[in-house]
């Protein structure tokens, strides 16, 4: 891969995606697939300003030995010194890098009863923490190729050739296989802020899904919600990009307002398995099904996490025609294959998708809707014919969505 363009890559993430500030503390969480380009996104960070940058690692390997051999109680206690770390980055916080590479296949043959209950368990016991810290800090996720998750992506080419046409795609996918990827992101985040500013003005109270697939499905809004995508600024007023790539505009419906059923348009990798070709059936706002042509049961111990995991907390709109789509490529990664067309997500929900939400407390937060969940998870719906219509409160029906495309 062409040295000169993954400096460029580490550079927007650095100075787009972070947006760090002089003299700020900036973790750098990632697998040890792309330990020179996270050499170069360090060195980019430093340049950018950052005072003090970490890198924690970590090995899907090696997840599998600590499931395989200790035990539940074992893995779901949290000592001492991981208590005071989440303590520090309460205190301190640290912009947050994320470099996704892992194997959508890594943590296959685990023993999902025990996972689900030991990440239950840690979830509980960090979700103060991450309630405390929200909207506060900057950070992004992205990604560099792994070996095993290019050869699921490029199975007909060797691992090399994998790698180095992984590395295209995410280039071209995060718009940074130019001469200038900020000011591409720059024009970018401008359309997608047009296109919020139309839909807010909207003052829609619900949305209808329908497709050819099955999808028919209505999901009530909150009032006072706003339409989010692109650049976001934090409540210490950093901008930034929580997602390179990102093409989605999103809100948080209503918790407890969903009626009728979802299908999927493509796989989801959740807990290192692939749920394959499923739906998704709401009545009173929760789910009451879920189907699968493979791993069910990893989907229903997903929605069996906490109350919230029965629910909705992000309705996101994506072109079928955006440019991971028009790629053809399946990435089997939710960053990717979620920014390919419109998804959903169970769980929670984002605070910051209300107006006003800065001068709110959580309890008036959660009276206004927004899901609360110790999950968090995308899975995507949109397909050719996809049609989105908006209700307003005086019952006006606006065309959102029209085969796939956005109708305006």
């Amino acid at each position: 891969m062409n040295k000169t363009q993954l400096r460029r890559y580490a550079k927007l993430l650095a100075k787009t995606g972070i947006n760090v500030k002089k003299g700020q503390w900036v973790i750098v969480q990632a697998e040890l697939d792309q330990p020179e380009f996270v050499e170069m996104v360090v060195e980019e960070l430093y340049r950018a300003g950052a005072g003090k940058v970490s890198v924690e690692w970590s090995h899907q390997p090696l997840a599998q030995l600590h499931y395989k051999y200790q035990s539940e109680k074992s893995l779901s206690e949290m000592p001492k010194w991981e208590l005071e770390k989440w303590e520090l980055r309460k205190k301190e916080l640290p912009a947050m890098l994320y470099l996704e590479s892992s194997d959508p296949d890594g943590l296959k043959g685990i023993d999902q009863d025990k996972f689900t209950a030991v990440r239950s368990a840690r979830g509980k016991i960090i979700k103060p923490y991450r309630d405390e810290m929200d909207n506060y800090y900057q950070w992004c996720i992205a990604a560099v190729p792994g070996k095993a998750w290019a050869k699921k992506v490029f199975p007909n080419l060797n691992v090399n050739q994998a790698v180095e046409k992984l590395w295209d795609a995410i280039l071209s996918a995060a718009r940074s296989d130019g001469p200038d990827p900020i000011r591409e992101w720059a024009r970018h985040n401008d359309e997608i802020a047009k296109r919020c500013d139309y839909l807010n003005r909207l003052g829609l109270v619900s949305l209808e899904y329908q497709s050819k697939n099955g999808t028919d499905l209505k999901v009530g809004l909150m009032e006072d919600a706003q339409f989010l995508g692109g650049g976001e600024e934090s409540l210490k007023g950093a901008y930034f990009n929580a997602n390179i790539p990102s093409e989605e505009i999103f809100i948080s419906p209503k918790a407890g307002e969903a009626e009728g059923i979802v299908y999927s348009a493509k796989p989801l990798s959740y807990q290192g398995e692939l749920i394959e070709n499923f739906s998704v059936r709401f009545e009173g706002g929760k789910v009451v099904e879920v189907k699968a042509e493979k791993n069910v049961e990893l989907l229903e111990k997903m929605i069996s996490m906490d109350e919230g995991a029965k629910m909705l907390g992000e309705c996101a709109l994506i072109a079928y025609d955006s440019p991971i789509n028009n790629s053809r490529i399946l990435f089997y990664n939710t960053l990717f294959d979620e920014n390919a067309s419109c998804h959903l997500a169970l769980g929670r929900g984002f605070t910051n998708c209300v107006r006003g939400y800065e001068h709110m407390t959580k309890e008036e937060l959660d009276k206004k809707g927004v899901n609360d969940s110790i999950i968090h998870v995308d899975f995507m719906i949109g397909s050719k014919d996809l049609n989105i219509v908006g209700v307003t409160k005086n019952g006006l029906r606006i065309q959102i969505f029209k085969d796939g495309n956005w109708a305006f």
